[in-house]
């Protein structure tokens, strides 16, 4: 994703009154979307989100810290990778956070973050005696993958229901996939991966699932999904396990690809032969059989350079809260660029009643996640993270 910035704040980490997250709520019918501010961080929010069955909102922010929102006050701050985390340019940073299944027992949670020369996935443990932070002397790197270029990077990093941990990463960088990351099979750049890190195996820190497509052989064996260009933003639907990707384009498309859990090791999106339906290198888009997915929801723009505001699609999240009824199913997501909130319902192997949601939006928006209780949560370059809601 390119162009993120941020305006100065004079604060750091500062709530709006009363707009706590919280994971009770009285259902409210309706489908008209609005947003509720919930705070105002001094560098730009890349994600917000939220242990399982917990009612606080942690909020990463790109410089390397991570910030709780809980009942209107934000603490300390949970944990600063500051000293750890290169940027370099626009699409570095901290970049993505998970929590361990079982984190209320075992305090145990994920970042991915750059450095000047690799893409790492750590693991870290919340302190004993305060809920709210984390210990920086519990980090360990998990992953730690060689990288050639400041943008591409990829970030995302979530927990499945078959607990395993999925990382997202971009193709490395520069323009076109230079070094041919995406649909080599011995990268880990262009992919999704997906390890195993209950269980470590092979003199690594992490295990390799059994059933991972290449655990055999044929290539790296935490590869999952391939065909990558830049997952900035993806999720599972917690409702079906489908899994959702916005994929940032090159040229012409910006592209949503959607995969049924049970069906998706393998799944190879197409690129860098493929952008979104398009040939891209000139060899008839070639990639075919069952293993090709393609894309669930396009954004074109034309061809000849002509201009289009989707620049940088931002993948959402299916919602799955209790708070808004009407809008359970429906997935939301953005563009950096464009701006705006966009939906749709995945059913039948088709994106269904798509909205344009009317309404006056920030500018700049940089993800959309789940928070406590499932409500998902927008953030943007002004450093504001809202709650979407309906009436």
């Amino acid at each position: 994703m390119a162009g993120l910035a941020v305006a100065a704040c004079a604060c750091r980490g500062t709530p709006t009154p009363d707009a706590a997250p919280d994971l009770r709520c009285v259902p409210s019918p309706g489908t008209t979307v609005s947003l509720r501010e919930v705070a105002t961080t001094t560098d730009l929010p890349l994600l917000a989100t939220s242990p399982p069955d917990d009612p606080r909102l942690f909020i990463v922010e790109r410089t390397g810290l991570i910030e709780i929102v809980d009942s209107g006050v934000v603490p300390a701050p949970f944990l600063d990778l500051s000293n750890l985390v290169a940027i370099a340019g626009d699409e570095q940073g901290l970049l993505g956070l998970a929590f361990h299944p079982a984190y209320a027992a075992n305090r145990r949670f994920f970042v991915y973050y750059t450095t000047s020369t690799h893409n790492v996935v750590a693991e870290y443990a919340t302190l004993a005696d305060d809920p709210d932070r984390a210990d920086p002397a519990s980090g360990r790197i998990l992953l730690a993958i060689p990288d050639f270029a400041g943008n591409h990077n990829g970030g995302m990093i979530e927990l499945g229901a078959d607990g395993y941990l999925y990382v997202g990463t971009g193709d490395g960088g520069g323009g076109g996939d230079p070094m041919e990351t995406a649909q080599n099979l011995d990268s880990l750049l262009g992919k999704i991966l997906r390890i195993d890190v209950d269980q470590a195996s092979g003199g690594r820190p992490y295990g390799i699932p059994a059933d991972n497509p290449y655990a055999g052989g044929g290539g790296a064996p935490e590869v999952f999904m391939v065909g990558l260009r830049n997952p900035w933003r993806w999720s599972f639907d917690r409702g079906t396990g489908d899994i959702y990707i916005g994929d940032v384009g090159q040229d012409r498309i910006e592209e949503i690809n959607v995969v049924a859990a049970a069906s998706a090791a393998r799944s190879n999106f197409g690129w860098d032969d493929c952008e979104g339906h398009l040939d891209y290198e000139g060899t008839g888009c070639a990639i075919a059989g069952p293993s090709r997915v393609l894309p669930a929801y396009e954004e074109i723009r034309p061809a000849g350079g002509g201009t289009s505001d989707w620049t940088s699609v931002i993948g959402g999240q299916v919602y799955r809260g209790r708070c808004f009824p009407d809008l359970v199913g429906r997935y939301f997501f953005t563009d950096n660029n464009a701006g705006g909130l966009y939906s749709f319902v995945w059913t039948g192997g088709q994106a269904t009643d798509v909205r344009v949601h009317p309404g006056e939006f920030p500018g700049g928006p940089t993800f959309i996640h789940e928070g406590p209780g499932g409500e998902l949560y927008i953030g943007y370059s002004s450093g504001k993270t809202f709650q979407i809601v309906a009436r």
